[in-house]
């Protein structure tokens, strides 16, 4: 630990028979709890009760009464099917988790779900697990962020931040590869406070890990740059007591230890098989396992007063902890109070008052720009003022525009045991720029884990097409609600010559299908502009979606209001009265309906131009600004959007028409592209004057085609493209 407990309960002497009678309690309770539920998995919590009961009395700095306090130790439950382990440990030990919750593990309303719920207010449950191997890369997120706030905050007399990562990893976890992408980047950055238990019990849910997985993991990790250590006996406090104080004193690399266990240890008849894996050992079963164990076998939910109180002398301990940690913060207050106030306004989640001064802004007559530029020109622009904006890309930092100038790279400092200057760097663990190589489906893990830390604000960024890589991770996010920024570039077929395996396609109606998810794909750089805005203060997961191609400034002065924060808003309206069309698009579309609204007029038709950058945000407008937007009485309606139609036809209407490809894309210039499958200011005129029973002048304005030598509208919806 960071800072030596007293002794009594996380010192060196311990008695064994009391040891022995609080692993059996964590052992007996979580059985007895999934047998109860007739559901779950207790054959994790049984086999690593010794590991994770040392962990917890031994090294594990917490305070059951302030679960939030900053510089408390993290522990993830990376393999959260065994959810009943983490819940007897905080039931236990003090967290507001009354037996009542462990009672009605996996019932509906309870605190205790089959998995561990970060957005359930569980208290002591640090991130959502069970998707096997994002744990994994939540912990190497969260010792990021330690190390980065250590860095920026502490200073030679005052340490204001000094905390471990633990977690507890499974066979499955590491067969995962985000498990693996995660630890190759913790490697090379040497997070030595970063601490992982393997539960080494070679069970997974359908046998033996023989079956598919006899790697030698150790070497593989230590290939990686960890320290690992045996532990051959998973019941050996001792030894595991012994391990762990050796893998703190690896400060330049992270530690795996290696510990065998027997799932569903004391069972006479499920121990060492998958029987005991997934499923409750039975009534019969259970009642052998407390005799094996020296259990009452007439009760359930016992638990021995003295294993208890051993247990809850973590409340003393925590707030003892706590306390010194108190009195170092109060005179780094005195000795530092400009950093002290920077400190209380990061853990805080706050912004600076002052937080979107300065930021760019274009005019209609300016030049064209992608989104992806703009885009990367405002995140500089608030990284100078929000000091705590940390992030990267996945080796796409010259595509995505997302590098942080003059903001340094995040890597081991000179000065880490075993780095050489030359890996090294000036910045060291105080860079900003964390560089995540090829690695989407570990940086969306580690970016969650970076948020869920607390004191970051942290975002990602890679091609829209790669977020199926990440998709996982996102859905994680949005379930944890937290606040963390996803960016995407190269966003439509527009992306041209690198065709189909690189143009998205159902990307954004996938997306938009995630509970809690913000998507925004911005229309012009000005959007962008206010799409990087909301995306810095929304206290959930953003996902913001840019173009790769340069597109037009739009005129705006129309809309005096920030429409981008409503979702979707007036751009252009009908000239000469009331519309007779809604022409409806989100980003490079948005100006292809400015162009179709220009010639509708020359045409005689009332048309209003609807950008709706965010779903999701219109969503929560209340029903008159919707109305004013789109109101009922116009159903005449083209939607266009260089992705699949699916969803569009909420917007669409019962009389609309929708413009969107339902077919993958295909490599040419990417202004080809989008011509060659319809996405054109003339197939959008066209479109609205067949609605309104114009078919002789949709026909003359109509002339693009599409690859196939098909009308765009009728190769992307079978149904004429009517919803």
């Amino acid at each position: 630990m960071s800072e030596q407990p007293n002794e009594g309960y996380k010192g060196a002497t311990h008695d064994t028979a009391l040891d022995n009678l609080c692993i059996n309690t964590i052992r007996v309770l979580s059985m007895d709890a999934v047998q109860k539920a007739n559901s779950g998995h207790p054959g994790l919590p049984m086999g690593a009760a010794a590991m994770a009961y040392v962990l917890w009395t031994r090294f594990l700095k917490f305070n059951p009464h302030d679960p939030l306090w900053p510089d408390r130790d993290r522990f993830v439950l990376s393999a959260g099917h065994g959810s009943m382990l983490l819940y007897s440990l905080l039931h236990l030990t003090g967290y507001d988790l009354p037996l009542d919750e462990i009672k009605r593990f996996r019932q509906w309303g309870s605190r205790t779900p089959g998995h561990p719920e970060r957005s359930l207010h569980t208290p002591g449950v640090e991130v959502s697990t069970g998707p096997l191997g994002q744990g994994f890369g939540n912990g190497v997120g969260m010792a990021i962020a330690e190390a980065w706030l250590a860095g920026r905050f502490n200073r030679p007399d005052h340490k204001l931040v000094d905390h471990y990562t633990y977690a507890l990893v499974s066979d499955g976890d590491l067969m995962e590869g985000v498990a693996a992408e995660a630890a190759s980047l913790a490697g090379h950055l040497r997070l030595g406070k970063l601490i992982y238990l393997y539960d080494q019990n070679h069970i997974t849910l359908a046998g033996a890990t023989d079956l598919t997985f006899t790697e030698d993991v150790a070497r593989r990790f230590e290939a990686y740059g960890w320290h690992t250590r045996g532990v051959p006996d998973g019941n050996d406090t001792d030894d595991i007591d012994a391990a762990l104080r050796e893998a703190q004193a690896e400060t330049g690399r992270p530690s795996l230890l290696l510990v065998r266990t027997h799932i569903g240890y004391g069972s006479p008849k499920k121990q060492d098989t998958f029987h005991a894996h997934g499923a409750p050992l039975g009534e019969e079963e259970v009642a052998a396992t407390k005799k094996a164990l020296g259990w009452p076998t007439t009760d359930t939910f016992f638990l021995p007063p003295e294993a208890v109180s051993h247990f809850r002398q973590a409340i003393n301990q925590g707030a003892t902890d706590q306390q010194a940690w108190q009195r170092r913060l109060d005179a780094y207050r005195s000795a530092y109070p400009a950093e002290a106030a920077e400190w209380d306004q990061v853990m805080g989640g706050r912004l600076p008052t002052d937080f979107a001064a300065g930021l760019p802004a274009w005019k209609p007559e300016d030049k064209p720009v992608s989104t992806r530029v703009a885009g990367g020109q405002v995140l500089n622009a608030l990284a100078q003022r929000i000091p705590n904006i940390i992030g990267g890309s996945a080796d796409l930092n010259p595509s995505t525009n997302t590098a942080l100038k003059e903001q340094g790279d995040f890597q081991p400092p000179d000065d880490t045991p075993g780095i050489s200057g030359a890996v090294g760097g000036k910045w060291g663990h105080t860079g900003r720029n964390l560089a995540f190589g090829v690695r989407e489906h570990g940086m969306g893990a580690i970016v969650n884990g970076m948020a869920a830390h607390g004191g970051i604000l942290p975002f990602s960024a890679t091609f829209f097409v790669f977020s199926d890589y990440m998709k996982p991770a996102i859905r994680l996010g949005a379930l944890m609600e937290l606040r963390v920024v996803y960016v995407f570039t190269h966003d439509s077929i527009a992306v041209g010559e690198d065709g189909p395996t690189h143009e998205p396609i159902e990307h954004l109606a996938g997306l938009r299908a995630i509970p809690g998810l913000t998507v925004i794909r911005p229309a012009d750089a000005n959007e962008t502009a206010e799409a990087w805005m909301i995306a810095v203060q929304r206290s959930t997961p953003t996902l913001l979606v840019l173009s790769r191609q340069n597109l037009s400034i739009l005129d705006r002065s129309f809309s005096q209001e920030a429409g981008v924060a409503r979702g979707a808003y007036i751009l252009a309206e009908a000239a000469g009265g009331a519309p007779e069309v809604l022409l409806i698009g989100t980003g490079s579309e948005v100006d292809l309906c400015v162009k179709a609204q220009r010639r509708l007029k020359e045409l005689g038709v009332r048309a209003r131009v609807v950008s709706l950058p965010s779903w999701e945000l219109f969503a929560e407008q209340d029903n008159s600004y919707r109305e004013r937007v789109l109101p009922a009485a116009v159903q005449k309606r083209v939607t266009i959007e260089a992705a699949a139609s699916l969803g569009w036809e909420r917007f669409a209407g019962t009389e609309g028409t929708v413009i969107g490809i339902d077919h993958f894309g295909a490599s040419a210039p990417g202004e080809e592209v989008m011509k060659r499958f319809g996405f054109t200011a003339e197939r959008v005129t066209a479109a609205a004057l067949r609605l309104l029973g114009r078919e002789e002048e949709a026909a003359r304005e109509d002339t693009g085609i599409d690859g196939q030598g098909e009308t765009a509208v009728a190769a992307t919806a079978p149904s004429e493209g009517h919803s």
